[in-house]
């Protein structure tokens, strides 16, 4: 298999392409809208950060998935990549949080979860379709969908959380 057949899978790209561009701006309107309050928390603006980086790289690698004709090794490098900037940005976000404000080992945790599972997943689907395997579609379905959870978590907080 030389070209990686995403003929099944248009639709769950199409899909993926809409609703995390709506979710990218759905965040960018709550950072807009709470700006004063979020950059009074020491943690948020990085919160909402990684919330924009996860959100936008499935934008980017579902539309990268319905070019036509793209040789699986191109695709699974894209892929890599993103998954790349997927963990690597909001790990370094989440330290630099850690040094200014250390927060409970719980809250620590959900939030490494959330903000390193869609990455993983997606690099583990990276790393499959480099090798050839299109198994890896299954990867990027299941990092699209924990990041698409993810965003909406992050911006339950940045809309409504941060005003109690």
């Amino acid at each position: 298999m030389n070209e990686i057949q995403t003929a099944d899978w248009s639709n769950f790209f199409v899909a993926e392409v809409g609703a995390s561009a709506a979710l990218t701006g759905l965040v960018a309107v709550a950072i807009s809208i709470n700006l004063e309050r979020i950059l009074a928390f020491k943690t948020l603006p990085g919160l909402a950060g990684s919330a924009l980086i996860l959100l936008s790289s499935v934008l980017v690698l579902t539309s990268a998935a319905l070019i036509p004709h793209q040789p699986i090794f191109v695709f699974g490098l894209e892929t890599f990549l993103i998954a790349l900037t997927m963990l690597l940005v909001p790990l370094f976000i989440q330290v630099r949080s850690w040094k200014i404000e250390p927060m409970p080992p719980r809250r620590t945790i959900i939030r490494a979860i959330m903000n390193g599972a869609p990455g993983l997943a997606i690099l583990i689907a990276g790393i499959l379709l480099l090798i050839g395997q299109a198994s890896g579609l299954y990867w990027i379905a299941a990092g699209a969908i924990l990041s698409l959870i993810s965003g909406v978590m992050i911006a339950w907080v940045l809309l409504i959380e941060i005003l109690r």
